[in-house]
């Protein structure tokens, strides 16, 4: 199977990460989210994609001095193949070309393969928000871990 192609993705590719977001989690970005990311310049829209289409996305936020990784997902038949670190390295490089001095994210407290994820790329916990994210089925509120990685 050839290597899943990177780059960024635009306006025409909306349908594509609608359907990815709807069908890879709980709490999906909506059309018109998805929508303004692709069309503000503080933004990049990473994508992955094989022959058969997107399997996977990032978006990261320009800021002055820092960016912000707000949303990473690979699709669900896909996850374990290493593409989340190859989507994810893609981000600290655009971030580190785009002059940011560090990289920040949130995540779901319970997400055990995110965060490993993020600290075998060299993300530090810095704090926590109780109760942020809305409850999963069955759960209660979940806490967001709030990380960052220096970038200089």
């Amino acid at each position: 199977m050839p290597e899943p192609r990177l780059r960024e993705l635009g306006g025409a590719d909306l349908s594509a990460l609608v359907a990815l977001e709807t069908g890879g989690q709980a709490h999906p970005w909506s059309a018109t989210r998805l929508e303004q990311a692709l069309a503000a310049e503080e933004y990049a829209v990473l994508g992955l994609e094989d022959a058969a289409g997107l399997i996977g996305h990032a978006v990261v936020s320009r800021q002055p001095f820092d960016a912000e990784l707000e949303s990473i997902l690979i699709a669900p038949e896909r996850r374990g193949e290493g593409l989340a670190g190859r989507l994810l390295a893609a981000v600290v490089e655009r971030a580190r070309e785009g002059g940011a001095e560090r990289l920040l994210l949130e995540v779901r407290a319970g997400n055990a393969p995110a965060i490993a994820l993020y600290r075998r790329a060299g993300f530090a916990e810095d704090g926590r928000r109780r109760g942020y994210y809305p409850p999963l089925a069955g759960t209660e509120r979940e806490d967001a871990l709030l990380m960052s990685r220096p970038l200089t």
